[in-house]
This record gives structure tokens, C-alpha cells and sequence, in this order.
């Protein structure tokens, strides 16, 4: 085995996420392959309704990494996941029948979710905002441009060629396409680039958080006056996995226009801004693999109820966020791989005690 090789597999196994054991990457390449295999025998349905699972994904876990690893609690990843769905609509409407006109428009819309997180998060954390204020300065974004966004009827509210559409949204975005595959809503392409996303994205994440970086921030989150003191620039830091939030946030927001080829002031509204928040507390904010697995969870929870007509999706949310604060504060995935984990932790602890000198005697 190279040194590498080796290096690689101690940082993927570092100590910043749940599952580390063979087991545990046996079980993992297993639900891989499940995944990627599945469009063989699933329907179109099925595809599409799993993809629009895992989709959120990057936004959660970038929620996660900002708020579980950096300490900094946002109800603005809705905003960028919005920006980055109608700018994508925009450029890509505006260069319909252009050759990779879709993919300049991929690249646009991340870049600004990610510049416009830079440009707030300056304001905030180089503005030395408190704690407790950020998040509901990330509310007050959000629902500012939900609001503006719902008052753009008409056609005067265009750009280029392209409609905002007010209330009922910008309609008729063209699906993401790379030469002649296009990855729409019902294609086994979109499923299976979101599939590789998820997986590519976790696994990168998971390497993030157990780098030497990784471990600045959460020094960051745990003490950041002593991380300050220590030589490290603590507001660059933020504003940088602030920027990486909202850029993960903005491919949510990318692949979900690609799939449903729409937007609208919905996807920012207030209950749009606090879901992510509730699925990375479910889940456990500082573990990426429980906050992937609430995520889909959570939502085929939620377009379980829907489907079935009930009108009780969000409250069963939020009666599951009071559940995991009153009773499962470091949230329940994470609660439970620690209560599973205890007792093995003991056995190998008292293992590796050392026998008495009087035990000894007694064994002779």
C-alpha cells in the first residue's frame, strides 16, 4: 500500500464523521452500487422522485459543514439555492441553442450563490456581528428576495428574453445538457448525476472536514478567540465556508431547476428557509453522513404524507425538530450511532486495561 494511498484512507477515516469500521464502507459501497443500479429496474417515476431526493443533498450538507463544523447557524441557504436557480434560468434561456449554452449557465448560477455569500458573509463576519444575529440576518436576506422576487409580474420584469414571472415563476427553463445528454426531470442522466454528485460530494466533504483545514474550523466553531490567537485568520475562514455553503446550497438550486425546469418565490419563503435547518438538526449537524441520510429521509417522509393527501408533511417536521432539541440534542441518527458505539468502546477500553499486580498473582 503507498504512503498516499494510506494517507487518503486515514483522512476519509478520520474522527469528523460517524462510520470509519469495514462494515461500515462495506455497507456504503453496497447502497452505491443499489443506486446506481437501480434505473435497470425502477421506473420513470422512480427516478425522478429519488432524484428530487437526493438533490437537496448539497445544500443540506453544506449547511451542515457551515453550521455543524463552523458553528455558524444560517436560515439562508434557501436565498442561494434561489439565486442560483434563476440566474441559471436566466443565462440558460437567454442562450437557448447555444452550444454549451446550459453549462455556462451550470457555471454562472454556482458562482453567484457563491459571490453573493462572500459579499453578505464580509459584511457579517468581517462587521463582527454576533453569533445569535447572523442567522436571522440570513432569514431577513432570504425573505427579502422571496418577497421582491413575488412582485416581478408583468412582462417590464424581464431580462434579455427571459420572464421573472412574480408569484408563479420563471417557467420553461431548459434542463442542463452536455453535448447531446440532456439531464431532465424524468432521464436516468439526471438521476444518475445526481447520484454521482451525492456521492462524490460526500465522500469530498468527508476528506474536507478531516483535513488539517477541516480541523481549523472546527477550532474555529469550538474557540475561535483562540484560534485568532494562535495566527489563524478566523473571519476569512468564515466568509470562505460561508462561500462553500452557499455555492453547495446553489447546486441544489441548479439541479432542481434542470429537473423541474421552474422557478419560483416559493423555493425562498420562510418554509423553504427553515427545512434545511430542520434536517441537519434531525439528522445531527455535525456528522455529514447523518445529515445525508435525514435529508432523504426527511423529504420521502415528507412526499410521502403529501402524496397521500395529508395536509400534516410540516407539521410532522416540526413535531420531529422539537423531539430531537428536547431529547436528542446532538440529533437522533447521531444519538443513536453513540448510544450503539458505547458499549463496544467499553469492552475495548477494559481490554486494554492492564491486569493488577495482584491479579497476576492469583492468574499464577
Amino acid at each position: 500500500m503507498t504512503t498516499r494511498w494510506r494517507t487518503l484512507r486515514d483522512t476519509l477515516n478520520g474522527p469528523q464523521d460517524l462510520g470509519r469500521s469495514p462494515g461500515f464502507w462495506a455497507v456504503f459501497v453496497a447502497v452505491a452500487l443499489g443506486l446506481l443500479l437501480y434505473p435497470a429496474a425502477g421506473s420513470s417515476f422512480g427516478l425522478s422522485s429519488l432524484a428530487s431526493f437526493l438533490l437537496y443533498v448539497p445544500m443540506a450538507l453544506g449547511l451542515g459543514l457551515l453550521w455543524g463544523y463552523g458553528g455558524i447557524l444560517s436560515f439562508g441557504q434557501s436565498a442561494f439555492f434561489g439565486i442560483a436557480g434563476y440566474v441559471y434560468g436566466i443565462v440558460a434561456g437567454n442562450l437557448a441553442g447555444t452550444p454549451a449554452g446550459t453549462v455556462i449557465a451550470f457555471a454562472a448560477a454556482i458562482a453567484a450563490a457563491a459571490l453573493a455569500a462572500s459579499v453578505f458573509g464580509y459584511f457579517l463576519f468581517y462587521g463582527q456581528v454576533s453569533g445569535w444575529i447572523v442567522p436571522l440576518l440570513c432569514l431577513v436576506l432570504t425573505l427579502i428576495l422571496a418577497t421582491f422576487l413575488g412582485q416581478t409580474a408583468g412582462y417590464q420584469w424581464r431580462v434579455g428574453q427571459v420572464l421573472l414571472g412574480g408569484y408563479n415563476g420563471m417557467t420553461n427553463i431548459p434542463s442542463l445538457q452536455v453535448g447531446p445528454v440532456e439531464f431532465g426531470g424524468t432521464s436516468a442522466a439526471l438521476y444518475y448525476l445526481v447520484v454521482i454528485v451525492t456521492l462524490l460530494l460526500y465522500l469530498g466533504l468527508r476528506l474536507f472536514v478531516n483535513s488539517g483545514y477541516g480541523h481549523i474550523l472546527v477550532a474555529v466553531r469550538d474557540d475561535p478567540e483562540r484560534t485568532r490567537m494562535l495566527g489563524h485568520n478566523v473571519d476569512f475562514i468564515q466568509v470562505q465556508v460561508f462561500a462553500l455553503a452557499a455555492a453547495l446550497a446553489g447546486l441544489s438550486g441548479v439541479l432542481y431547476a434542470s429537473w423541474g425546469n421552474y422557478m419560483n418565490p416559493s423555493n425562498m419563503d420562510l418554509l423553504a428557509a427553515t427545512l434545511p435547518v430542520i434536517w441537519t438538526a434531525v439528522g445531527g449537524r455535525r456528522s455529514l453522513l447523518a445529515v445525508l441520510l435525514s435529508t432523504v429521509a426527511l423529504r420521502a417522509l415528507a412526499d410521502s404524507l403529501a402524496v397521500s393527501g395529508s395536509q400534516y408533511a410540516f407539521l410532522a417536521m416540526g413535531a420531529l425538530l422539537l423531539a430531537t432539541m428536547l431529547f436528542f440534542p446532538a440529533g437522533i441518527i447521531v444519538s443513536v450511532a453513540r448510544a450503539w458505539q458505547r458499549p463496544r468502546r467499553m469492552l475495548r477500553r477494559v481490554a486494554r486495561e492492564p491486569v493488577q499486580a495482584g491479579e497476576k498473582s492469583e492468574i499464577a
